[in-house]
């Protein structure tokens, strides 16, 4: 029931915004180091900080810088860093076999940061668009995209991960049905106690292009065009469903993709599930406001918070966001 609120003046509502110590004192949402995320891209060799050019302050790591970064991020009191890698040609094929192949960059980026940074959570991708020759997410064939023998493909991947120590799995490929074959596995292989973050509600959208780059995705005969395997940015309805069937499958938390266009489905996905919900603040949302700052349009800082505020306010318990580093520094960890 909404309060009644007192007649002017007996109600001057800026009383409780006239100070900074009030304001703290009234304020509704915090964000806070514990909500983060940080999403970092890794690539092979050795020693290597390559600036991805689409993303300003992005680098590609190698390993051993990788595993220097989740130890600062452990230091910095973020929770838990996910692993992307950026594949060469000669990493791709048509079967995508490199995804779960053991030794592979990411499970051995996992192995190496879980030894030296045992108390960050590590998140990895499930997806087969960084090591396919189409830069799909999934097997393509006569240009439609394989739904059931991409899963199978799926769940030997997100097996090799929990092997190689992934504390939480992260299937952003939107097929149908790969949650609850992946748990199923999962189950089988003594792996009970990995996480599943479901890219619940990942949207077809145009903000991720600096990704695409950044992974090495979007090459050769990639057009572009994900629309029949994920969601249409004019539904919300449909989103629902998707985060119904992929807790009954076996997700332990859901996650929207992109962030603050989508900010009214993640409120709803809290509301109607009250279960973990994240978004993923993604490489277009971080470039746009990256280069606004960077022209001096906008106070790089201020909108910084000002957008991961906003997360937390439509219900989200947590972000992904390449920001990560930078604002728990100016957080304090």
């Amino acid at each position: 029931m909404r309060p009644t609120v007192a007649p002017f003046p007996a109600a001057r509502l800026r009383r409780n915004r006239s100070s900074a110590a009030l304001r703290d004192l009234v304020r509704e949402t915090r964000f806070s180091v514990q909500d983060l995320i940080w999403p970092i891209f890794i690539r092979d060799g050795d020693g290597v900080v390559e600036p991805v050019a689409s993303l300003p302050g992005v680098n590609r790591l190698s390993l051993d810088k990788a595993v220097a970064a989740a130890v600062d991020a452990q230091a910095l009191g973020i929770p838990a860093i996910c692993l992307f890698p950026y594949s060469t040609a000669a990493q791709k094929s048509d079967d995508c076999a490199e995804a779960w192949n053991p030794d592979n960059l990411v499970n051995r980026t996992i192995r190496a940061i879980k030894a030296a940074a045992p108390d960050i959570a590590v998140m990895t991708d499930i997806a087969l668009d960084p090591y396919s020759t189409t830069g799909h997410d999934g097997y393509v064939r006569d240009g439609e995209i394989i739904n059931d023998e991409t899963v199978e493909a799926l769940v030997k991947m997100g097996l090799a991960q929990a092997e190689a120590g992934a504390d939480i799995l992260g299937p952003s490929d939107m097929m149908d049905g790969r949650i609850g074959a992946i748990r199923s596995a999962l189950e089988g292989a003594g792996h009970s106690n990995v996480t599943i973050m479901s890219y619940t509600a990942k949207y077809a959208s145009a903000f991720y292009g600096p990704f695409r780059d950044a992974v090495g995705a979007g090459g050769g005969n990639f057009k572009g065009d994900k629309a029949t395997y994920q969601m249409d940015p004019a539904n919300s309805d449909e989103a629902l469903r998707l985060v119904e069937r992929d807790l009954q499958e076996g997700a332990d938390m859901v996650m929207v993709k992109p962030g603050m266009p989508y900010l009214d489905i993640a409120r709803r996905v809290k509301d109607t599930f009250g279960v973990p919900t994240f978004a993923y603040q993604v490489s277009g949302e971080y470039a746009m406001l990256m280069a606004a700052a960077q022209n001096g349009w906008l106070d790089g800082d201020k909108v910084m918070l000002e957008s991961l505020t906003a997360f937390k306010r439509a219900g989200c318990d947590g972000v992904l966001t390449y920001f990560a580093p930078r604002v728990a520094e100016m957080l304090g960890g």
